[in-house]
């Protein structure tokens, strides 16, 4: 069983998230995609596979008030984890993602990938890559 948490302002990371398990399911395994309000810490305990996915927002930050208290209470957990990370942006660089990226790592996750960060919507190439990612998440 694979996870994938996320939370979207605009429904683009929803879309990713969601592009995301296509891929999983395409390889044969179980997904489960949890919006990150109703997600809990046995969420990312008790599964060795997680995405995590975030826009940009404020100054290239997580999300403030549902998605970096979630991390903070989930980061002690990642060491070992194989790790998607994924998000939507529409200004600047995409310094957030490069952030989170090393905020995972320095906890000991394994991100199975480079970090997905796609700029304002997910086009249809954007999809592709999406399921691409799931896809190696399964088999990582």
């Amino acid at each position: 069983m694979i996870h994938i948490i996320y939370w979207s302002g605009s429904g683009n990371t929803e879309k990713m998230a969601n592009s995301i398990a296509d891929g999983v399911r395409a390889e044969g395994e179980e997904v489960k995609v949890i919006e990150v309000s109703s997600a809990t810490v046995d969420d990312v305990k008790n599964v060795d596979k997680v995405a995590f996915g975030c826009p940009a927002m404020g100054a290239e930050e997580l999300e403030e008030s549902t998605m970096r208290p979630f991390m903070d209470s989930v980061n002690p957990l990642l060491g070992g984890k194989k790790i998607v990370i994924f998000g939507s942006y529409e200004w600047a660089d995409g310094q957030w993602i490069r952030d989170w990226q090393e905020e995972v790592e320095s906890f000991g996750g394994i991100l199975v990938d480079d970090p997905l960060a796609v700029y304002d919507h997910p086009k249809e190439d954007d999809v592709d890559e999406c399921e691409r990612v799931g896809k190696a998440l399964v088999r990582a």
